[in-house]
């Protein structure tokens, strides 16, 4: 295996969420290839899998090196909930990390 990043980035989860019970603030994580910045891996703290593993599908092979548009765009297309702009928020925070 090749050299990869772990990137983390965090947003304030909306009223009214059941995951807000859980969590204060919504955390993304993405395994990152260090060389060609692909996203290997991606997780949330939604509390469902199932919410899981679609935030997994939804980023997996996605390069940040494109920038983070593609990634903004595959969420606001694809996922319909109340999380939805908080993950986007997260993910610009994620991203930063990864541009530092």
């Amino acid at each position: 295996m090749g050299q990869t990043l772990m990137l983390a980035g965090h947003a304030k989860l909306p009223k009214g969420m059941a995951a807000r019970d859980v969590y204060e603030t919504l955390t993304v994580t993405a395994e990152v290839d260090s060389q060609y910045g692909v996203i290997l891996e991606a997780s949330c703290t939604l509390l469902t899998s199932h919410a899981h593993n679609y935030f997994n599908q939804l980023l997996k092979g996605l390069s940040l090196k494109e920038g983070l548009e593609p990634v903004i765009d595959m969420i606001a297309s694809s996922y319909h909930g109340k999380a939805k702009e908080a993950l986007i928020a997260a993910c610009k925070d994620m991203y930063y990390y990864y541009i530092e």
